[in-house]
């Protein structure tokens, strides 16, 4: 007899004896960047935003929710940790959302584009939360989807396109038609690019100067095309997936927290959601081990978005949220991992018998969510997450979220690979635990290390 497919997350958690089983059992790997995995070489690519100018298509792995209607500012008021004072048409934000007990569900970029019209986008986890809210609650708030290109069968509403880097205001000023806006930091503006209107979002995604760019998907040749061509003087490098996919923990954001959605005040939420989501899809892996879905939670604090919090609105989880604040938090840091070590666990590559678990170049995370214990005497003291070298650092290093005892410039190491008798996925080779040692940077990634 067969058994009937899932219908929704929660139809398909049924399957399993919790959600840690359901997370460490799915076959899917890190999060896929459905572009060019190289246009050049992706050494070139990462230096390219630090030393001259990249170019990074952003059209296909994000997905876009539109808010329109009377009621946007009240729904997102009661949905999001942050403040709406600040907030209207031409301005942007990291909206930070959470669930009852204050843990965060995600992040995302909310985008103002005119009075009670905005977008929402990024992965999934906040877009979702969002329009389940604007549903349920009845808000007068119209909602239209631009699915990312994995779920989007009618093609994408708009291209985005990102240029960073020291040159990137100058490329971008040589082919803008008319004299040049100034755009403040988190606002938009309106550029003219081959003939097309063109709207532009100031944010330093990697840490440099540059813009993000987004229009109509019909213009996106042309703009494109007008970008490549004058970018030539300025030292464009067009990125792929995969430096694009180290360019997050260089900047220091990390891109997929755990989405805490599994107690039983969301079930409805659950059942809501789609089983071919996000969601429904992701991955754990890494070498911190925990029965307790809850384990692998994190607070706004621990993310580094306790500054976003702010209790001038009701809101999900203001309360949780209240009684947090003045509790000991972890605090998001870069970990710079001993190049010895590194080594150690290639070289167990070439030889017979036990081999450390493989470290893909550029980046060697292998689940949606990684995971990796940190440890100092012995003992568990935070969470590493997403593990990349690029050509910038000349290293290997990680994201992390450590206890406030934890200091900067303390050595610590990380357990790199599973346990013995987690979930063997498709993507996850046979191999054994090892600890490689790393050093705390708070506030820049230590490249003397």
């Amino acid at each position: 007899m067969n058994t009937p497919k899932p219908t929704s997350l929660e139809a398909k958690l049924q399957q399993y004896s919790s959600p840690v089983e359901m997370l460490r059992n799915a076959p899917t790997g890190g999060y896929q960047f459905p572009d060019k995995p190289e246009y050049t070489n992706w050494r070139d690519e990462q230096e390219a935003w630090q030393n001259s100018v990249v170019f990074f298509d952003q059209s296909f792995h994000m997905k876009d929710v539109y808010f329109e209607g009377p009621d946007v500012m009240r729904l997102l008021s009661d949905v999001a940790v942050n403040t709406f004072k600040n907030f209207g048409p031409n301005k942007a934000k990291q909206i930070v959302t959470c669930n009852h007990e204050g843990f965060v569900i995600g992040d995302a970029i909310l985008f103002g584009h005119a009075e009670n019209k905005v977008s929402v986008v990024g992965r999934p986890s906040v877009p979702n939360w969002i329009e389940y809210n604007a549903i349920v609650g009845n808000y007068d708030v119209k909602v239209t989807r631009d699915e990312r290109t994995v779920n989007n069968v009618g093609g994408r509403m708009i291209y985005r396109y990102q240029i960073q880097g020291p040159n990137a205001l100058d490329l971008i000023k040589s082919v803008h038609e008319g004299e040049f806006p100034e755009i403040k930091f988190f606002n938009l503006g309106d550029l003219q690019i081959a003939g097309c209107k063109v709207r532009a979002l100031n944010h330093n995604m990697s840490r440099m100067g540059g813009l993000e760019l987004h229009g109509p998907a019909a213009d996106g040749v042309a703009v494109r095309d007008a970008l490549l061509k004058a970018g030539v003087k300025f030292g464009l490098v067009q990125g792929g997936s995969r430096s694009y996919s180290t360019v997050s923990p260089e900047s220091g954001w990390i891109p997929s927290p755990m989405p805490a959605i599994f107690s039983e005040k969301l079930k409805a939420y659950r059942e809501w959601l789609p089983t071919d989501g996000f969601e429904a899809n992701a991955s754990l892996g890494g070498s911190f081990s925990s029965t307790k879905i809850e384990d692998y939670y994190q607070t706004p604090w621990d993310l580094g978005y306790g500054r976003h919090v702010k209790f001038d609105h009701d809101f999900i989880g203001r309360e949780a949220l209240e009684k947090l604040a003045d509790q000991p938090h972890r605090r998001k840091v870069w970990l710079r991992w001993n190049n010895d070590d590194v080594l150690k666990i290639n070289a167990s590559q070439l030889n017979d018998g036990d081999r450390f678990k493989y470290m893909e170049m550029p980046n060697a995370y292998y689940s949606t969510l990684p995971f990796d214990s940190i440890l100092s005497d012995g003992k568990v003291v935070g969470l590493s997450t997403y593990t990349v070298y690029t050509a910038n650092v000349r290293g290997w290093f990680s994201l992390a979220m450590v206890d406030e005892n934890v200091a900067d410039g303390s050595a610590v190491s990380v357990v790199w690979g599973e346990e013995n008798g987690s979930p063997r996925r498709p993507c996850v080779e046979s191999h054994i635990q090892t600890e490689v040692r790393a050093t705390v940077s708070y506030n820049r990634l230590n490249e003397d290390s």
